[in-house]
């Protein structure tokens, strides 16, 4: 055990989410980790504003964007490898400082009318590359200033809150910002962001004292995180449609754009009080049981909004869908936690991460397909179906592999 761990007194029988931040160093690094992380918030509705704005053509926008998250989602696992390998303070900074050089990039390119489209999609691409693994490496962190489970299930969920969170907040600071500039302002603002919050991160002595030995470099990688991996993508795959769905369903009882904005956001405010919830709770049932029967309940409520016979019941059954969001991911991220050996934590948190995305844009293709062809309620049922298919497969392999 590290001296940075040893050191702090041992965390009360009921931790608190006030003792997780009273972890020594933890404010300090989840503060920096925070403002990097920020940037993944502010940079995808950057991108494609000004991408339109510059082309003029919503076919070069899907390009980029595809590029951008494509390639991001691709190659996290390795860059997550890199940081395992040579630790976060040797591989983060320059990840940091070339993503934010690219970005700059585009801002140029995109900063007048007629960019050419090779050019940004290229840039886009490269952008995605050099992606620095932020949640991972913190998740990783984590992992290291606690060793208590109970502490540190509750630092994973407040780290999964506090992201969503982001995610809000992030595209709010970009339409803020459009009043004073235009739409390649917030690429400046992602680039600025992220090298500025990086470094703050990678000086914390949490971080700093990270760097794998010799001994950790060459240890055990531990398990694929399969479990967690298939929750994940099931997650993604389940609720990647969701956006589209609530628009189907508000469009065909004729309501208005803004009871979509108001369900999603129950489904976000869901996601948050569950996370807490789910923190807050000392759960009995081991990690790998947990997840399955948390995707059976996410599954579960979707399935059931698609009959809701109104906007405000819709907006409920995705408030409960919602609550088990949270929790699945956090539970995924720690069962990655326990499987992965001392040399591959940020890896295994780094497949998790991609799992989701992976799932979010193959179910978005699938639930436009679906639009077309079936009913909204049957819709909605298929995609609590993706879940409830994915738990099982959870509970298959937790069997094969216990």
């Amino acid at each position: 055990m590290s001296a940075l761990t040893s050191s702090r007194p041992s965390p009360a029988r009921r931790p608190s989410y006030a003792a997780v931040l009273r972890v020594p160093h933890a404010r300090r690094t989840v503060l920096a980790a925070l403002a990097a992380r920020l940037a993944y918030g502010t940079v995808s509705l950057s991108v494609l504003l000004s991408v339109t704005r510059a082309t003029g053509s919503y076919a070069v926008t899907g390009l980029v964007m595809a590029l951008f998250g494509g390639f991001a989602v691709v190659l996290l696992p390795v860059r997550a490898t890199l940081v395992d390998r040579y630790g976060p303070r040797r591989a983060l900074p320059p990840m940091a400082a070339l993503y934010s050089a690219v970005l700059c990039l585009l801002a140029a390119l995109t900063w007048r009318p007629g960019a050419p489209p090779t050019a940004l999609a290229v840039t886009a691409a490269l952008s995605g590359c050099v992606a620095p693994p932020l949640g991972p490496t913190m998740r990783a962190v984590w992992g290291r200033l606690v060793d208590d489970p109970a502490l540190l299930r509750r630092a994973y969920s407040l780290d999964g809150v506090a992201e969503e969170l982001l995610f809000v907040t992030g595209p709010a600071l970009v339409g803020l910002l459009l009043r004073f500039g235009p739409p390649p302002a917030g690429l400046l603002l992602s680039a600025v962001l992220m090298l500025a919050g990086t470094c703050a991160f990678v000086m914390s002595p949490a971080v700093r004292d990270a760097a794998p030995s010799k001994r950790q470099a060459g240890g055990p990688p531990g398990r694929f995180p399969a479990a967690p991996v298939v929750a994940a993508a099931g997650l993604g795959l389940a609720l990647s449609g969701a956006d589209l769905l609530v628009m189907a369903f508000a469009e065909q009882r004729s309501y208005g754009t803004e009871v979509v904005a108001w369900v999603l956001a129950a489904l976000s405010v869901g996601s948050a009080v569950g996370g807490l919830l789910n923190g807050a709770v000392d759960w009995h049932l081991p990690a790998a049981e947990r997840l399955a029967w948390l995707t059976v309940a996410l599954g579960s409520a979707l399935a059931l909004a698609g009959p809701a016979p109104g906007g405000w019941t819709l907006a409920l059954a995705m408030t409960a869908t919602g609550v088990f969001v949270a929790p699945t991911l956090t539970t995924a991220y720690l069962l990655a936690d326990e499987m992965a050996g001392e040399s591959a934590r940020t890896r295994a948190g780094a497949w998790v991460n991609a799992a989701v995305n992976a799932g979010s844009s193959g179910g978005s293709v699938a639930a436009g397909l679906a639009l077309g062809h079936l009913p909204v309620g049957l819709c909605f049922a298929l995609a609590g179906a993706t879940a409830l298919t994915s738990a099982a497969a959870v509970a298959a392999v937790t069997r094969l592999r216990p």
